[in-house]
């Protein structure tokens, strides 16, 4: 299994891939602040992701100062981040099953069975 700095980063780059599909024209700051990572990771992540070819840098001198330029996924980067959307959605699934498997355990240990426990939404509605 990855590393938890590894499935980080992985995240983090899966989240700059869907920000930029979604608007191009944010600047790296704005990057950093949606994916909440800092400034200078979102530049360097920007940064390699242009020198692998997933990211292309567009510039447009006729627009205003502030969306001069523009990150546009490539079509190795669309399919980047589609291997990566996979990957996350299966490590998750994983996570699931774990935390589903520990909360049984933990419910069959104070006596509570899954079926008479009211979920704490439930709980909250009534």
């Amino acid at each position: 299994m990855a590393s938890r700095r590894k499935e980080h980063q992985e995240d983090a780059k899966m989240r700059v891939f869907q920000m930029i599909n979604e608007n191009p024209h944010l600047s790296s700051r704005e990057l950093a602040q949606k994916v909440r990572i800092s400034n200078g990771s979102a530049y360097y992540l920007l940064i390699t992701l242009i020198e692998k070819g997933f990211v292309k840098l567009g510039n447009f001198k006729k627009s205003s100062p502030k969306s001069k330029y523009a990150y546009f996924l490539t079509p190795k980067g669309i399919r980047e981040k589609s291997l990566l959307t996979h990957s996350f959605i299966e490590r998750k699934r994983e996570e699931f099953e774990v935390l589903r498997a520990e909360i049984k355990a933990l419910e069959e240990e104070v006596g509570l069975s899954s079926e008479a426990a009211p979920s704490p939404r439930e709980a909250n509605n009534d």
